[in-house]
């Protein structure tokens, strides 16, 4: 999907969702089904100026530090704040001075009604999350720029913002939520979108993302409009793109969690649907040997990792530490038998695992040990 030259994305989505934070807009959103006991201490001019597409707070934890990507008027915010409770964190992100107004002026209603306060709304580009644009406002009001010198050292002041005082620390957020948003980001954009939200995340934290999606890829023609595009038509993504651009990201166990059956919009014979989609973080580092095996108990006959690891039904299969942890955890627990040594491995005697794909099977003497000669009597409880 290329993107014109002649559309300023970020001027049309900015002027389309000011109006709509003034004023609800039908157009923008589409039915989503919420808890209905987390909307009660929201106000009701949050709840008529939402504008997504799915439910991302969800899959949110107690305790949970989540990061929410284009927070609007705040109703995300305002639920995840109850869901992770008072020892968690929620963080809003929104370029939007009028939505930003909305959920800051509110907030405190939502905090006196569950009695603390979690949330902290930022200005900021989401696929710029290193620069707190709240702060280069700030700047600007003591530096105004009168000349090339002014603006020289404007932008060495973002540059020194950027890496020494990042508005998302890197390995900081477990959940990275977002309703309907990334489909607004200018296409040539959508690449470092995804790898900030990969760098933010913790090592095991994850992504859950709701959003527009096509099935077929939309022409150039539509990508030039500029309603369109600040409708959330012409940046969705093709819907197997969008799971790819995780992949490509770095993330593993992509997983649609949500795709609905009905289109939201259809245009010029294109269906607009809403999908939200988990992925993780945590695959990256060296693969070492610690004798451990993962068993794929179905129902497939054999099933391939992003890795290109082929995991056949049944079969003891060789993994590396760092493969044996990931398939321990969701999603993939429930599918899997994780088989640990007899002996523990320990790391200084561990020798580097050959993670080249394929199916690699496990030797049982490899876990009990070669010297394993023992004899145990039946259990009195087996049968």
């Amino acid at each position: 999907m290329t993107q014109s030259s002649g559309l300023n994305v970020d001027r049309a989505v900015v002027d389309r969702y000011s109006g709509a934070a003034k004023a609800q807009e039908a157009a923008l959103c589409c039915p989503v089904e919420y808890n209905a006991e987390y909307l009660k201490v929201i106000p009701q001019e949050v709840i008529d100026r939402d504008y997504g597409c799915g439910d991302p707070s969800a899959y949110v934890k107690a305790g949970e530090t989540v990061l929410d990507l284009g927070s609007g008027g705040g109703k995300i915010c305002f639920i995840a704040s109850q869901v992770v409770g008072e020892a968690g964190r929620v963080i809003g992100v929104d370029m939007n001075d009028d939505m930003l107004e909305l959920a800051r002026s509110t907030a405190p209603q939502v905090a006196e009604k569950i009695g603390y306060q979690n949330i902290d709304f930022k200005k900021g580009k989401i696929q710029d999350l290193k620069l707190d644009r709240g702060q280069v406002e700030s700047y600007l009001k003591e530096n105004p720029i009168k000349d090339g010198a002014g603006l020289a050292e404007l932008e060495a002041f973002m540059e020194d913002q950027r890496q020494k005082n990042p508005m998302i620390k890197n390995d900081s957020i477990d959940v990275v939520v977002s309703n309907c948003v990334l489909n607004l980001v200018a296409t040539e954009e959508k690449g470092k979108l995804f790898s900030e939200i990969f760098r933010v995340l913790k090592r095991g934290g994850r992504a859950v993302i709701s959003d527009i999606v096509s099935d077929e890829y939309v022409p150039q023609a539509m990508q030039d409009d500029p309603t369109l595009w600040s409708g959330c038509i012409s940046g969705a993504f093709q819907e197997a793109e969008f799971l790819k651009a995780f992949e490509a990201a770095g993330f593993y166990g992509v997983e649609i969690l949500k795709r609905d059956e009905q289109p939201w919009q259809t245009v010029e014979g294109i269906e607009f649907r809403s999908m939200t989609v988990v992925a993780y973080k945590g695959k990256e580092g060296d693969c070492w040997d610690h004798h451990e095996a993962l068993v794929y108990k179905g129902p497939f006959s054999s099933v391939r990792d992003d890795d290109g690891h082929e995991f056949v039904r049944g079969e003891r299969v060789a993994v590396c530490r760092k493969t044996f942890e990931i398939f321990s955890k969701a999603p993939y627990k429930d599918y899997f038998e994780a088989i640990k040594p007899l002996n523990e491995v320990p790391a200084s005697d561990a020798k580097p695992f050959p993670c080249t794909g394929g199916v690699l099977k496990r030797d049982p003497k490899e876990t009990k040990g070669q010297d394993y000669k023992a004899n145990i009597e039946a259990s009195a409880g087996c049968c």
